[in-house]
């Protein structure tokens, strides 16, 4: 596949510096930007591949744009890695309930750093490269239909816009009708790695995910304790 493009949004000049001389130096395209209105201005240019992003940062905070990325439909889609000097847990969790596909803290390694981009591009990038043919297929349950192929939803006949976490979690729960995944497994299987302390992440996106998808959300259950399932029942 082509070079990925990264942009890297750092307010420390060393820090942005290293880090866009090591991901150009390993085959990536980066670009680095100290502020949100120098990666806006950017954005509005060219969109990348992937966007490592700061959390502390002048003016507007990294989960701000994380948030304002996630709500654009031009962006949804776009994987994020959080980079924070922060160790308290409600800032990663935080990070993962907005959306971000990884973070790391700093101070970070180089290889950790680039062993996490390699697997987020394998989840989201690469994946989102694939054929239609190449993706797994479509799936109809009451009035829902999921083709993964061109990644669209539809309830009764309307598209309905979701992020890809959404995307992914609902894909999940649709391809393991009649079965429990656990929000551990559900954590593993749409984020990529398991963080117990932060399943709610996955409640959140679940309520977010029902509200979309409205009165069919109901076909998402909670199994109190353990976990979320859609029964067989209905399906198609």
């Amino acid at each position: 596949m082509d070079k990925l493009s990264i942009y890297v949004v750092e307010d420390d000049e060393s820090i942005r510096t290293m880090v866009v001389y090591a991901l150009n130096g390993s085959g990536y395209e980066a670009q680095g930007f100290p502020d949100n209105r120098s990666f806006y201005a950017a954005m509005n240019q060219a969109l990348p591949d992937m966007v490592l992003l700061d959390i502390m940062l002048p003016g507007e905070d990294g989960l701000s744009i994380l948030k304002q990325i996630r709500t654009s439909p031009r962006t949804a889609q776009l994987p994020v890695i959080m980079l924070t000097a922060k160790s308290a847990e409600i800032d990663k969790v935080r990070g993962l309930d907005l959306g971000a596909d990884d973070y790391v803290s700093k101070p970070f390694g180089i290889l950790e750093l680039l062993s996490r981009i390699r697997a987020v591009a394998r989840r989201t990038v690469e994946s989102g490269k694939k054929s239609p043919e190449e993706q797994e297929g479509i799936y109809e349950y009451r009035n829902i239909r999921m083709d993964e192929g061109s990644h669209t939803l539809t309830v009764d006949g309307q598209e309905v816009t979701l992020t890809r976490k959404e995307f992914q979690l609902l894909g999940d729960l649709l391809r393991n009708q009649g079965r429990v995944l656990t929000r551990d497994q559900i954590m593993e299987q749409v984020w990529g790695f398991d963080y117990g302390g932060a399943t709610r992440t996955v409640d959140i996106h679940i309520n977010t995910l029902r509200k979309k998808i409205g009165d069919d959300g109901s076909i998402i259950q909670t199994v109190r304790g353990v976990g979320y399932k859609i029964d067989r029942e209905g399906g198609r």
